[in-house]
């Protein structure tokens, strides 16, 4: 379960939640005279960044039952990416990096992975 601030991924949830939340905490403030400073972060590329390792370690800590913790760390380990040119393929990397696109569970290990960011703002 990730943090009920974080919108993203999750059913009849998204963009408008976000924004919705967001207008509402602004208003709060101004309409009681205080100054707002918003940050916003671009994760358009953050689903290619997502550190496995990383991941792994917030799965644990969250007690993923240990079959499923196995499963993903067998899935993902064995991910590779072809690199070709004209054509011609010139060689195989592991990846290391990055969640499936397009997978089903994809949403959900991405949103474990971004959970404390949400967590960090709210300090």
């Amino acid at each position: 379960m990730s943090s009920k601030l974080q919108f993203g991924f999750k059913k009849k949830l998204g963009c408008n939640t976000a924004t919705y939340a967001l207008h509402s905490v602004v208003d709060y403030y101004t309409s009681r005279g205080s100054m707002v400073n918003l940050c916003t972060l671009d994760v358009s590329k953050a689903f290619d960044k997502v550190n496995h390792h990383c991941s792994y370690l917030k799965l644990m800590k969250r007690k993923v039952p240990k079959c499923f913790f196995n499963l993903l760390i067998n899935w993902y380990s064995k991910g590779v990416a072809f690199v070709h040119w004209n054509d011609v393929v010139l060689r195989m990397i592991c990846t290391t990096c990055g969640v499936r696109q397009g997978g089903m569970l994809s949403p959900v290990f991405f949103a474990t992975y971004v959970d404390d960011t949400t967590t960090l703002v709210t300090l």
